[in-house]
């Protein structure tokens, strides 16, 4: 029976996911906090960034655990899936840049956030493909389901109290935040699962 042997470029391909997980993660939380309009937003901030800290060094110590691993992964597929990846990464920037302007353009800047998480989100289908990691299917509807939903349903701005908020931002920062570090942490958990066996084998 075939065994399947666990390379360093495994291990830290999952690394690299999980700490572009806290990092983006942390920056949806500024747009989230933002959207309260300064009510508790340096608690806030500081609590985020140093959840997502903590995220981001797990993925660093991936990284560490990996270095006596053997690395049994062609040089060709490598390049290819850092090549898409690139060309993946590229099209979702340019596209947010596109957003960008024409929202402000037209006047209708709080449009945005919303559209940025459904471009995101619709990535996410593509970065499945690549890396065939399921759990980024789920992310990716997750985050087009969110701007969707809030784009159709939920007004643009509430008071609570005397206290006004943007609700888009809120819902959309803060919901984009929570689904990214759940990634995040499903990721490190596969990652640590491969490290495992890696160093069973």
């Amino acid at each position: 029976m075939s065994q399947t042997v666990v390379s360093k470029s495994d291990v830290r391909g999952t690394a690299s996911g999980v700490m572009f997980m806290a990092f983006f993660g942390t920056v949806w939380a500024d747009i989230g906090i933002g959207g309260l309009k300064g009510w508790g937003s340096i608690y806030l901030l500081i609590l985020a960034v140093m959840i997502g800290a903590v995220l981001f060094t797990s993925g660093i110590a991936l990284i560490k655990g990996s270095r006596n691993l053997s690395n049994n992964t062609s040089a060709y597929s490598s390049k290819n899936v850092g090549k898409w990846f690139n060309i993946v990464f590229a099209i979702e920037f340019v596209l947010i840049i596109i957003a960008a302007v024409v929202c402000n353009s037209i006047g209708h800047f709080d449009w945005f956030f919303p559209i940025m998480a459904i471009i995101v989100g619709a990535h996410f289908f593509l970065l499945a493909y690549l890396f065939q990691v399921k759990a980024y299917y789920v992310t990716g509807s997750l985050l087009c389901l969110l701007a969707i939903v809030t784009l159709l349903f939920v007004p643009l701005e509430v008071n609570l109290g005397k206290h006004q908020v943007n609700t888009w931002w809120l819902l959309i920062g803060f919901g984009s935040m929570l689904i990214l570090w759940a990634t995040s942490v499903v990721i490190l958990s596969m990652g640590r699962k491969l490290l495992g066996m890696a160093q069973n084998e």
